[in-house]
């Protein structure tokens, strides 16, 4: 039987994790892949970007792919190049490069992009169909081009251009005051730029967060020298004219009459899934590429969709007839490593068996939401909006607890259903987001008093008495699911360092939300004579 042929587009870390889980099947022979990459650079880790614009981390720390394990293997990996058109009826996808590429198996993992708002004096560029087939060599497999001083953050040119401005202690403005727009606003201004965050909300992370949770965590943001300008609509930039002639940015004007100069512009307005390849081959999409539970092309059987680019819909009678289908793309790592593992497996066990097993990948809880900064913690999941005083009659059995101590800066909230825990908030308040999540996780109750759960976070908290955060079966990464128990395996084998267990375990490689937990199993697994032991 001849190899299944198999051509991913998109090398990030989704499409990384892809082709790492597909390697055995590549060297047994049963698959045959080609990787089209459309960056001169190995996959790598697209959540650390900000780290990388402000020159807290390396590449080498960031790099999530493994191109010569891929190619000793038999793959081919073909960075810079990008994939400009899809002919479903033969099978093949044409290549920047000229090449035509051949599959059974199509799988994309194109991403996102960010975000350009309507701003006077910044082009934006359409991407519907008649859009598409008009300018197609221009808009695939592209970003939109942005005038010198203003960027977004998805890519290590970006970054490179964020770098500059942090060097040269550069006024940056911030626009958007979501979670990758926080921690790249946090970031520079410890590295010592002059950050504003200008948004259009009645509050920072208004998705996530409630009003108490978000007052508080501006008053964080404004504590460290960032300066928060709320409810202001950006409406257009100005420009001046460098020496060298260059027409760059100089300020941005809101819709209620304030000029707010600066030195570079990003914008962080959240994230559109890559469709063009999409759209343009005919396939189903709404806001991502539609695929069924299998992660396969409502469209068409021999194309899948993994990641940021993936809206994974049940297909029934009910929702092919619906215009505007339910859910988007989860935007986050973790789901899209899972769903990358699956596809993996299924199309592997594919290509040995001949036959697809039929099998979905696991529903995803709600997400839990890290903001990861340098002395402020944020954690948030789950639907939060409900008020402790509400005569909620939809909802009897929902309980609201609410504390805040807004001079300290921390805030907790949280919400229940029959005593367990659906949803909450936590601002500076680490400890007890730990234990709160523990107890989300696993659907756990609360305490009928809850201000027990507050003392996680006390003077006199000993977190070595608390054994249940370090039951071997608790789980530390949620972006990898690797638990205590494994990562204490790790150091017993010798990985006594949160970068060691890392490369080991996969876990603190995502979003990097749980490196302190890391450490904490780390230093409780460890004799006093410093040796890792499993009696802990």
């Amino acid at each position: 039987m001849s190899a299944l042929r198999i051509v991913l587009v998109g090398y990030g870390p989704v499409g990384a994790r892809f082709v790492e889980e597909l390697l055995p099947a590549v060297q047994a022979g049963s698959v045959e892949l080609t990787v089209v990459a459309g960056e001169h650079v190995e996959a790598y880790n697209r959540v650390l970007v900000a780290e990388y614009a402000v020159g807290n981390t390396e590449l080498d720390a960031m790099l999530v792919g493994d191109r010569e394990a891929a190619e000793a293997a038999g793959a081919r990996v073909l960075l810079g190049v990008a994939a400009t058109s899809i002919d479903r009826d033969a099978r093949v996808v044409q290549l920047s490069t000229g090449e035509a590429l051949a599959y059974d198996r199509l799988v994309l993992a194109t991403g996102s992009r960010a975000n350009v708002p309507t701003l006077d004096g910044v082009e934006r560029y359409r991407r519907d169909l008649a859009s598409l087939e008009k300018y197609a060599r221009q808009l695939v497999a592209r970003d939109d081009d942005l005038p010198a001083g203003i960027t977004a953050l998805r890519d290590l040119a970006d970054a490179e251009r964020v770098l500059a401005a942090v060097r040269g202690r550069k006024r940056i403005i911030v626009l958007g005051a979501g979670v990758l727009g926080l921690e790249l606003a946090l970031a520079a201004a410890h590295a010592g730029a002059q950050v504003c965050v200008v948004h259009h909300g009645p509050h920072p992370m208004p998705r996530n967060l409630d009003r108490g949770g978000g007052q508080v965590l501006r008053a964080a943001l404004r504590r460290t020298g960032i300066t928060v300008i709320a409810h202001s609509r950006a409406e257009a930039v100005g420009f001046r004219t460098d020496d060298d002639g260059t027409r760059r940015f100089d300020t941005l004007v809101t819709a209620d009459g304030k000029q707010l100069r600066g030195d570079l512009l990003v914008l962080s307005c959240g994230v559109s899934p890559r469709n063009e390849l999409a759209t343009l081959a005919g396939l189903r999409t709404a806001v991502g590429v539609v695929v069924s539970p299998q992660l396969q092309s409502w469209s068409d059987p021999n194309v899948y969709a993994i990641g940021d680019c993936a809206q994974v819909v049940e297909r029934t009678d009910e929702t092919v007839g619906q215009r505007v289908l339910p859910g988007a793309p989860s935007g986050l790592i973790g789901p899209g490593w899972r769903q990358a593992s699956f596809l993996a497996a299924a199309l592997g066990d594919e290509a040995a068996r001949g036959a697809a097993s039929g099998a979905s990948v696991p529903a995803e809880r709600d997400p839990i939401v890290m903001l990861k900064a340098e002395h402020i913690d944020v954690v948030a999941v789950g639907d939060i909006s409900g008020d402790p005083f509400d005569d909620d009659a939809l909802h009897p059995r929902r309980r609201v607890a609410r504390w805040a101590d807004p001079e300290h800066l921390r805030y907790v909230k949280m919400v229940t259903e029959d005593g367990a825990l659906t949803g909450f908030v936590s601002v500076g308040m680490p400890r007890t987001a730990a234990e709160l999540t523990l107890l989300f996780e696993r659907g756990g109750e609360l305490p009928a008093d809850r201000s027990l759960l507050l003392r996680f976070d006390g003077p006199d908290y000993d977190p070595n008495e608390d054994a249940d955060a370090f039951a071997p079966t608790t789980t530390v990464c949620w972006c990898n699911g690797v638990t205590v128990g494994r990562i204490e395996e790790s150091a017993a084998c010798g990985n006594t360092t949160v970068e060691c267990v890392g490369r080991d375990t996969r876990a603190g490689t995502g979003c990097g939300g749980c490196k302190g937990r890391i450490a904490e199993v780390l230093a409780r697994a460890a004799e006093p004579d410093g040796t890792p032991s499993l009696a802990a």
